[in-house]
């Protein structure tokens, strides 16, 4: 079962239709007890970072979500829900989930690139994969996903980010540690790509 949790920072209904669409079951909850059980836990988020860190303190997530993840289940962050899984970011002073070593920051751009990107990035970019992972199978092309952000993440480890992608330079769009997942694009808003990653998540 696969548990998505509703923090008031999220999407989580389009999460669960796609997953639904692709033949997975799960819900969506604001009860952490609800969750306990499950074997995949979705973290999504949309807002600011200190903002989610102090609403999943709030709802009683933060416990749940640790415990989650050192009995190792999945637990899969999606945008914001990526970044709160690193350590700290520049958008705010709470500390992160502190489950991928690392930091998240704004994009900052140099005099040649700032006058034509602007932020937030938002639009389709393809993605790269850095190495073999069971999250590449069943493109038919090159994957692409809808990405809206202003932050990213930087890795204090290479050998955590799964795949990146470019906007001015390049960044990670999915990281993995262990059993957390994290993809700074929404699968939820990318149509047939977000459906075979749902369907790679499911069939791992």
């Amino acid at each position: 079962m696969i548990a998505i949790i509703d923090y008031g920072m999220g999407n989580a209904p389009s999460i669960a239709n796609m997953i639904r669409k692709v033949g997975g079951h799960c819900i969506i909850t604001p009860n952490p007890q609800d969750a306990m059980q499950a074997e995949i836990l979705i973290l999504p988020g949309v807002g600011a970072f200190d903002n989610a860190v102090r609403q999943l303190r709030d709802k009683g997530w933060l416990e749940v979500i640790l415990n989650h993840v050192y009995q190792s289940r999945k637990l899969i962050g999606i945008c914001l829900g990526m970044q709160l899984l690193f350590e700290t970011s520049q958008e705010g002073v709470l500390p992160g989930l502190g489950l991928i070593k690392g930091k998240v920051q704004r994009f900052e751009f140099d005099q040649t690139k700032i006058a034509t990107l602007k932020i937030p990035h938002m639009g389709w970019n393809t993605i790269d994969f850095t190495h073999r992972h069971y999250l590449s199978a069943g493109y038919s092309e090159q994957p692409r996903f809808y990405f809206v952000h202003s932050y990213h993440a930087v890795c204090d480890q290479g050998a955590d980010i799964v795949a990146i992608t470019n906007y001015g330079y390049p960044f990670p769009a999915v990281v993995e540690h262990k059993n957390v997942l994290g993809v700074q694009f929404h699968p939820e808003k990318s149509h047939v790509f977000g459906l075979q990653f749902f369907k790679n998540v499911l069939e791992q």
